[in-house]
């Protein structure tokens, strides 16, 4: 296993380069950024062709420097550099447990009052350079995929969110109760499925905004979260953060012959979280092993998924009807973690008798409202299609209450 980016780079070029980076945060960073990619490229061509309008924003120019913007400024980047600069000086227990060192309350004051100082005097004189004798009030045309840096700022934030508050949910016994203050605070434990609802309602409700139709979205969403979800899942299986399979001592079978045995089954030694029992004369940070092989589930996810983005990104074009890429996804996304939860280390409630997982159960949601939605698409086109239109408001023509408007044309 890869805890940290730095013993991917040793295995790789058998050269220590100490980075503070951890291996599932970087190819959830890398998630994001090909997810963004993917979506901006659908956008534009959805622009091209005239389902997505632009809009206009109103913004008002000239003003002078506020007091409450300067002190705001000061604050956040005092927070950043008081971390920032104590890691520089600490650069050894920064590398060595970077989770733990942000979230402590150790940092550098004077390294803090620096930053912030430099921050706000930056923003000041900014402002003051563009302060006009009369502010004015302009109107910008922009279009969906300039929102793209937004959307993930909103999706990212409350995804996160929506992943923790379901994590807890699920494991409020095991260990929400032990530690309940290391649990809200740890980086870890993040449940997907509630990072995508409340993200995804969250993304929605953002867009509903400036009038882009949740459907057109939810389409895009398709493929985005697709190959971000597999991106993901290559991260959890290079660091080994627990979403492991149940125990698995079973023969491989020959018709899986040709398959690596650490892809049938695997102990993660050196993963994230030492789970498992020390390996001996192992003194590094990261020495646990599982005392028996599970199923490598992450493997099998990435797998599943990235070939359900390759199906939907190869037929995004040929559908007619806007909804059918993303009531695919519901369906081929729901029947993938539903039966890999069996599986799958994870707890299970007991519901009239049958025990399921949480993840099961939002599955099952997922896969009837996507055959809900095909079954809509296909037996009223027409009015999907209509549900699909957009339907033009105020913010999609220039505002007459401003003093400029600015035109930008689709590039």
């Amino acid at each position: 296993m890869y805890p940290r980016l730095s013993d991917l780079l040793q295995d790789i070029f058998g050269i220590y380069i100490p980075l503070p980076i951890q291996t599932y945060g970087f190819m959830m960073a890398t998630a994001f950024i090909v997810g963004s990619w993917i979506a901006y490229v659908e956008m534009k061509r959805l622009e091209r062709q005239g389902v997505l309008l632009p809009f206009y924003v109103k913004e008002k120019i000239g003003e002078p420097p506020k007091l409450s913007e300067i002190l705001i400024n000061f604050l956040i980047w005092f927070l950043i550099g008081y971390k920032l600069i104590y890691a520089a000086i600490k650069y050894d227990e920064f590398v060595a447990d970077p989770q733990g060192f942000l979230v402590s309350k150790n940092g550098s004051v004077w390294g803090g009052v620096i930053v912030g100082l430099v921050a706000a005097g930056l923003l000041w004189w900014q402002k003051k350079s563009k302060a006009l004798p009369k502010p004015r009030v302009i109107a910008k045309k922009m279009w969906p995929h300039q929102l793209i840096g937004n959307l993930i700022v909103v999706g990212g934030v409350w995804g996160l969110i929506g992943a923790k508050i379901f994590h807890i949910l699920a494991h409020i016994k095991d260990e929400f109760l032990v530690d309940p203050i290391g649990e809200i605070f740890s980086f870890g434990g993040l449940a997907f499925y509630g990072g995508f609802i409340v993200g995804f309602i969250a993304v929605l409700l953002y867009l509903r905004k400036y009038n882009i139709n949740w459907i057109i979205a939810g389409d895009v969403a398709a493929v985005v979260l697709s190959i971000s979800y597999a991106i993901g899942r290559i991260g959890c299986q290079m660091a080994g953060d627990g979403c492991w399979g149940i125990v698995n001592t079973n023969p491989k079978p020959k018709i899986l012959s040709w398959l690596p045995d650490w892809a049938w089954a695997f102990n993660y030694p050196h993963n994230v979280i030492n789970a498992g029992v020390p390996i001996p004369g192992d003194t590094s940070m990261y020495n646990h092993v599982l005392p028996q092989p599970v199923f490598p589930t992450p493997l099998y996810e990435m797998t599943i998924m990235f070939l359900v983005f390759l199906f939907l990104w190869s037929i995004r074009k040929k559908v007619k009807v806007p909804g059918t890429l993303f009531s695919l996804y519901l369906i081929l996304a729901g029947i993938e973690r539903f039966f890999i939860e069996f599986i799958r280390i994870t707890n299970r409630y007991n519901i009239f008798g049958i025990h399921i997982t949480q993840a099961q159960l939002i599955s099952i949601f997922m896969i009837i409202s996507g055959i809900i939605g095909l079954y809509l698409i296909y037996r009223y086109p027409e009015k999907v299609k209509s549900w699909a239109e957009i339907k033009p408001k105020e913010v999609n023509y220039p505002p007459k209450d401003v003093d400029e408007v600015i035109e930008t044309d689709l590039k």
